[in-house]
């Protein structure tokens, strides 16, 4: 009875912590939703695995939604933020806004927006850049990317250019929809992101 007593206050005690441990939290689309491979496979399952190596301190959320635009990330981000009062927020939106044609301008005032309410909640912000497909034209692909340069240097964050970047040619690490990285893509994916969210992770102690 003693054992059993003992065993639920510390599942109890390690719940509490677990809590309280401070958040990383995951904002993002498909790309970051695990869409069409199994979830422990995806990047930020990854990532979640290895954070429990090198900082056992922090947890991962992953509230990304596939399909999910700048402007959905915008109209959610304040309840997301609220529920999970992350420490550092991965911002990875954006490419489906290029995909779909959408206006560029509204893109960037969606990110600086989400940006802005993840800042004032006092989350320190990684944001992850797209590129789009040579067949949407170089201006147009241009003003894509830019967006993210601008917001990187506007709120003076962390940018990671490209999450696709050294596979994005290769169609063999590409899903039968030429869009969503295979399994096997996303290790590759996570080493990037772990390459900046590390120092970040390492100056917060």
């Amino acid at each position: 009875m003693f054992t059993r007593l003992l065993l639920m206050v510390c599942f109890l005690l390690w719940g509490v912590a677990a809590q309280a441990a401070p958040v990383i939290l995951v904002f993002g689309d498909s790309l970051s939703a695990s869409y069409g491979i199994p979830a422990d496979g995806g990047w930020v399952s990854l990532l979640e695995q290895r954070i429990r190596q090198k900082k056992p301190g922090y947890r991962v959320v992953n509230a990304s939604i596939s399909g999910e635009t700048t402007s959905g990330g915008r109209y959610r981000i304040e309840q997301v933020l609220a529920e999970h009062r992350p420490a550092v927020v991965i911002l990875q939106l954006g490419a489906n806004d290029g995909l779909r044609g959408l206006p560029l301008d509204a893109a960037a005032s969606n990110l600086n927006a989400i940006i802005t309410a993840c800042r004032k909640r006092e989350a320190r912000v990684l944001l992850i850049g797209m590129r789009l497909p040579p067949n949407y034209g170089s201006a147009y692909a241009a003003k894509f990317q830019a967006i993210y340069q601008q917001a990187a240097q506007r709120h003076k964050i962390p940018l990671l250019p490209f999450l696709l970047e050294g596979f994005a040619d290769n169609p063999e690490l590409f899903q039968a929809d030429g869009l969503h990285p295979t399994i096997s893509a996303q290790p590759q994916m996570m080493e990037r992101v772990w390459k900046l969210l590390q120092p970040m992770l390492a100056a917060s102690g």
